[in-house]
């Protein structure tokens, strides 16, 4: 009785009121389409920072302007002992002139030349360290995190490297090897990496047994792409903090070795050189801009590291994304 009700309704229907669905791949692809973009909206976030804003453009003028200082016309060289055309003495400890931007130093060498050249070499330093601490620190950390098998192995490893007091390691090998940047940048980058290899083991133990890296498990997804694809993502705000202060770090670790007298040859400007040879004179109110001027720099450069560091990792972060 009652397929006989369905059939008289279907003979009733006016069959041109229907038509077969047929695939239509520019609306297809309309209907599944959203702007968003993680990439665009962490930097949309990080532009509306004003704070952070500034320092980015300080930090781009300053490293720009280091680049290109020694193109400028009637430029001095850094290492140039100016004399006294008069006196034929050496033109030491004047003060800011016009001919002299930032004065002499002790000895007549210009202060302005001096202090661009030595903000080239620390940033080298700096981001040629913050570079190799990041690369090695992820590939180790993540390969640390995520195989268990290896997880005893690299513990231990890092319990014997992480008990060595990373000063007296930069001391020994500054020490053992002859001065110069890459004997510096060796032995930053021999314990630099591991707090962050450390770091982002960490990471990846809280998040590596969630469903999705369960399902991809299962599903045979090759190790390499669930680190990659599945892990890393979620760490990039945190990983990018990581690097934006391993940069001053490294700055910092130099100057303190060419402080000690274990850093750069002292015929080598650098910030480390020209804040040790300030500090020297500081007890000279006269002579305090010797010191005062490269301190600006490092500290610019360091609180510019810092800030953009956080605020990026904040913007990275999908919380905050709208």
């Amino acid at each position: 009785m009652g397929n006989k009700k369905i059939d008289k309704f279907s003979d009733s229907l006016n069959e041109s009121l229907f038509t077969f669905a047929t695939y239509d791949k520019r609306r297809f692809k309309s209907s599944g389409y959203t702007n968003y973009s993680y990439w665009s909206s962490t930097l949309y976030v990080f532009s509306k920072n004003k704070i952070a804003m500034f320092f980015l453009y300080l930090m781009i003028i300053l490293i720009v302007f280091t680049i290109i200082q020694p193109y400028f016309p009637n430029q001095k060289s850094p290492v140039e002992i100016f004399l006294d055309p008069k006196t034929n003495m050496q033109l030491a400890n004047k003060p800011p002139s016009r001919e002299f931007l930032f004065g002499t130093n002790s000895i007549g060498q210009d202060m302005w030349s001096r202090i661009w050249s030595g903000t080239r070499t620390s940033l080298m330093i700096g981001i040629l360290v913050g570079i190799w601490e990041a690369i090695i620190g992820i590939i180790v950390g993540a390969i640390w995190g995520y195989i268990r098998g290896l997880d005893r192995m690299f513990t231990e490893i890092y319990n014997i490297l992480n008990n060595i007091p990373t000063t007296i390691v930069l001391v020994l090998l500054t020490y053992i090897m002859s001065p110069g940047i890459g004997t510096l940048i060796f032995a930053m980058c021999m314990t630099g990496w591991i707090s962050m290899a450390r770091f982002v083991r960490n990471q990846i133990v809280i998040i590596r047994d969630r469903e999705y890296n369960l399902a991809s498990r299962s599903l045979g997804t090759p190790v390499g792409r669930i680190v990659t694809r599945n892990l890393l993502p979620y760490l990039v705000s945190v990983i990018m903090l990581r690097i934006a202060l391993a940069i001053p770090g490294a700055i910092g670790s130099e100057v303190f070795l060419t402080y000690i007298g274990l850093g750069l040859p002292i015929d080598m400007p650098s910030l480390g050189n020209l804040i040790n040879e300030g500090r020297r004179v500081i007890g000279a109110k006269s002579l305090r801009y010797q010191l005062i001027f490269p301190t600006i720099i490092l500290s610019s450069i360091t609180i510019s590291f810092y800030v953009i560091g956080n605020v990026f990792a904040d913007a990275a972060d999908p919380k905050n994304h709208i």
